[in-house]
């Protein structure tokens, strides 16, 4: 597929730019990470808004609501939302980029007229039920457990780093039906209204000071049939499509402002002294620099191939790993760099002699959770080395 821009997708960025410009500036500054209820409006706000100018799900199908964008428009977006520093997806995360596109893969009509549209337009919220206290890195053992009464399911059992369930309207859920069946086998994906009996919630607070992950309790809670995504036991397949949409394009935005990141690093390091020079005038920091960059462009030469295959497939296909894989320890090693150019400044939250280190810090805290989330870069390797490379698996 040819990824290189045509006189058609200029013209969409100059559009796209220029909407930008105005409608960021206008929606101002985010709230503080501890306001919750500012942070839902403003993340919903933000989401209305791509919306009603026709930016939201910009490679959803027309048919619910998307801009069916090709390839090359895609990556135009994510290059143009992260140059204009525009509000991230936030607490929109879970449903818009792997919750939503997920239901339109593999839910019914009756479930993705229920919920697509309104995921598009930021009227609901989601949040990922799926890792445990002994079922993170290895999902599969996870334990909760849902027996069928009828028309419901009658859940039991306890999650770990349930992503915004504070502000949550449903969650993706993953429940053990079959508890005498293989691991794999056994895993059902469900829809769960979070405001149902029996759902008890408590915020976890991070090492970042960030409360967006929670501990879910789930006490006898009743969940209808019809909010079972897929097939009774046939959850793990729909899971990896889920987790392919995670680990693919769904960071691209945040991938394309590692450039950015990188940039503001080296104007830093021109400011910063070390004794009679500037960090800049360190030989080896300018080649651990160029480096990067070359490695920032190797790594949106895969997200291309990734939005390229999603968009002939509808689904990302497994080399998502490897992106995800790449990015976040990348990312993490940027991060590094950042705190060694800032050196004591770096231990501030607060910015100090004019330098942008509380927010390199904020960045270098946050960045050390990506290569957990999603999957351990551990997992990841693994999936490379059995279904990209087809290695023998380990025993």
């Amino acid at each position: 597929m040819d990824l290189r821009y045509s006189e058609s997708d200029e013209k969409f960025r100059a559009e796209l730019r220029a909407w930008l410009r105005e409608a960021v500036a206008s929606h101002g500054s985010p709230p503080p990470h501890h306001d919750w209820p500012a942070r839902h409006a403003y993340d919903t706000g933000w989401q209305r808004k791509l919306y009603d100018a026709g930016y939201a799900g910009i490679h959803w199908p027309r048919e619910y609501g998307g801009r069916d964008a090709s390839p090359t428009e895609q990556l135009v977006y994510y290059e143009e939302i992260a140059r204009a520093n525009a509000p991230y997806v936030g607490i929109n995360f879970v449903g818009l980029l792997h919750g939503g596109p997920t239901l339109i893969v593999e839910g019914t009509p009756e479930q993705k007229r229920r919920h697509v549209p309104y995921i598009l337009r930021g009227e609901q919220t989601w949040c990922q039920g799926f890792s445990e206290p002994e079922a993170g890195s290895d999902l599969a053992s996870l334990r909760a457990r849902a027996e069928r009464d009828g028309d419901d399911y009658v859940v039991n059992g306890h999650k770990m780093w349930t992503s915004y369930a504070q502000v949550a309207d449903y969650c993706e859920l993953l429940v053990r039906t079959d508890p005498d069946a293989p691991k794999h086998k056994g895993i059902t994906w469900l829809i769960m209204p979070m405001d149902l009996p029996g759902i008890e919630i408590r915020p976890l607070k991070t090492i970042a000071g960030e409360g967006e992950f929670s501990e879910l309790f789930l006490e006898n809670v009743r969940i209808p049939v019809e909010n079972r995504v897929g097939a009774e036991n046939d959850g793990w397949r729909v899971t990896n499509v889920t987790l392919r949409f995670e680990r693919g394009a769904a960071f691209a935005s945040e991938m394309y402002q590692l450039r950015e990141h990188l940039a503001e690093i080296k104007a830093v390091a021109g400011r910063v002294t070390r004794h009679d020079a500037t960090a800049w005038d360190d030989a080896a920091l300018r080649r651990e620099v160029g480096h990067l960059q070359a490695e920032l462009d190797a790594l949106w030469a895969m997200v291309k191939l990734s939005v390229s295959e999603a968009s002939e497939t509808g689904v990302p296909g497994v080399g998502s790993a490897a992106v995800k894989l790449f990015y976040t320890e990348l990312a993490q090693r940027i991060s590094d760099v950042a705190m060694r150019v800032l050196g004591r400044a770096g231990l501030s939250r607060s910015d100090v002699a004019e330098l942008p280190n509380g927010r390199f810090l904020e960045k270098m805290l946050m960045s050390l959770n990506l290569t957990i989330a999603a999957g351990t870069s551990q997992i990841q390797r693994n999936i490379i080395s059995e279904r990209i490379l087809g290695l023998p698996r380990h025993r």
